[in-house]
């Protein structure tokens, strides 16, 4: 019974992995033969019913930007924001899926990449370079256009549940010189970095319990130890990035970057210093754009419990709850 099981579960994945790359294709078909307003304003009206809709996610980006705004979720400026931004979401969807119908070097063409000069001296620096971001604006956008300029560029992809769906991504990311890296694939991180290459990583996942404490709007919660610690054991640097869209001028979307971080030391407190210092830059390119903050997960903890079991870490960092934020 229990391989009988099993097997039922392995095709259940197989037939709704399946269903989604199916219906991923068709819809990159469809969308890059409708006229893009239509689009957009189809995609966004579909992404505010979801909004209204899902419950779960709802409060959950609800309680997110609540953060960003200094109030309680049941505000009206933060539903105003959610569905803002819901709207926005489904905008940047269609733009993704019309990226495979695109003509060559056409998305890197409505990119700004002022801050290549500054990507330019980190790499220049003769060692690897780790640009981090959130879930902000059209991150694609901003690795294709690095990319463009003939750096190696890896990111990290979630590979955890929609395998096949990952791997045409993947196919489709390689045609813009950008290899996508399994999440869990730490020796391909490492083998880039070491080859001073540049590599992608996007840390606003949601609160983990086992992430590191750091202060994001003034609010204790934690993000992932990833970046400070691959800086630490291969000499990369790290670079804060964001890839807004603009509202008005030729460009459509401008890269962003903050001062390069750097980590001494694998040892806690310095991992807790340069993990603050990623969500201070990670802090003020959302301040500048919430609408465009694709938040869609509980980014601090949600009940006394696990806001006591994270205050009880501190100390393991060299922390206490009174430790400042970095400078914003």
């Amino acid at each position: 019974m229990t391989a009988e099981r099993t097997d039922d579960r392995g095709l259940a994945t197989r037939i709704r992995e399946r269903s989604v790359i199916h219906a991923y294709k068709l819809a990159t078909w469809t969308l890059g033969r409708v006229p893009q307003r239509a689009s957009w304003e189809v995609s966004s009206l579909l992404a505010e019913g979801a909004y209204l809709s899902w419950p779960a996610r709802r409060r959950a980006t609800r309680a997110s930007l609540a953060h960003v705004l200094g109030t309680t979720p049941d505000d009206r400026r933060v539903d105003r924001l959610a569905r803002r931004m819901y709207r926005n979401y489904g905008e940047y969807v269609v733009e993704l899926m019309r990226l495979p119908t695109m003509p060559p070097g056409a998305l890197v063409r409505e990119v700004d990449l002022s801050a290549a000069d500054e990507i330019e001296e980190a790499r220049g620096l003769d060692r690897g370079v780790i640009m981090v971001g959130a879930h902000l604006g059209h991150n694609e956008a901003g690795a294709a256009s690095v990319a463009d300029r003939g750096w190696h560029v890896s990111v990290l992809g979630d590979d955890t549940e929609y395998r096949e769906l990952f791997d045409h991504l993947s196919r489709q990311r390689a045609a813009w010189g950008i290899h996508l890296l399994p999440w869990r694939n730490l020796r391909g991180m490492y083998t880039a970095l070491r080859r001073h290459e540049l590599v992608g990583m996007l840390v606003d996942w949601g609160y983990r319990p086992d992430g590191v404490p750091v202060r994001l709007f003034g609010e204790w919660t934690t993000l992932p130890p990833g970046p400070a610690t691959l800086a630490a054991r291969t000499g990369a640097v790290i670079m804060p990035i964001a890839i807004p869209l603009l509202q008005s001028g030729t460009m459509r979307y401008r890269g962003e970057t903050s001062p390069l971080i750097e980590v001494a030391s694998a040892e806690p407190a310095e991992i807790a210093r340069a993990t603050q210092a990623i969500a201070a830059a990670m802090e003020r390119a959302i301040r500048r754009y919430p609408d465009q903050w694709w938040v869609f997960k509980a980014m601090w903890p949600e009940t006394a419990q696990q806001k006591e079991r994270l205050l009880a870490r501190l100390a393991g960092y060299g922390l206490s709850p009174e430790s400042p934020a970095a400078e914003r």
